[in-house]
């Protein structure tokens, strides 16, 4: 699939029925308990897209692996198969990394905080210059 623009991948998204606002350097779009964080920027593809479920560490996790193939697919992530398949050998970790193609892959989970949860973070590896929020 050819890369899209943040701008794009926010469009898909709200396509498909979660609801999308500017936060700073990122659009968030959530649905349900699950989001998708955007950086904005005019780079030929978000340097960093950043996948959210809120609950328990185990809850969140399952629900992130069960929102990610399509929230991957909507922002045209390649190679999606592969970082679902790693992202599903998470379950009961509560950080990991990897790499997948031309993105950098950091798993993480937050029990002792005001908003518990499972974060999937990629980073753009060919970006540049303004490849995170300041």
């Amino acid at each position: 699939m050819p890369d899209l623009t943040a701008a794009q991948v926010v469009a898909a998204l709200s396509a498909k029925s979660y609801q999308c606002s500017t936060d700073e350097a990122y659009e968030t779009c959530s649905q349900g308990t699950t989001s998708v964080q955007v950086l904005i920027g005019n780079h030929p593809r978000p340097p960093v897209v950043s996948l959210q479920a809120s609950g328990s560490p185990a809850e969140a996790t399952t629900k992130l692996a069960e929102f990610a193939p399509q929230a991957l697919e909507l922002a045209h992530v390649n190679p999606r198969g592969q970082i679902v398949d790693w992202l599903t050998q998470q379950q009961g970790k509560t950080t990991a990394a990897t790499t997948a193609g031309n993105w950098s892959v950091e798993f993480s989970t937050e029990a002792e905080s005001e908003a518990p949860g499972a974060i999937l973070t990629l980073t753009d590896k060919l970006c540049k210059a303004n490849c995170g929020a300041e």
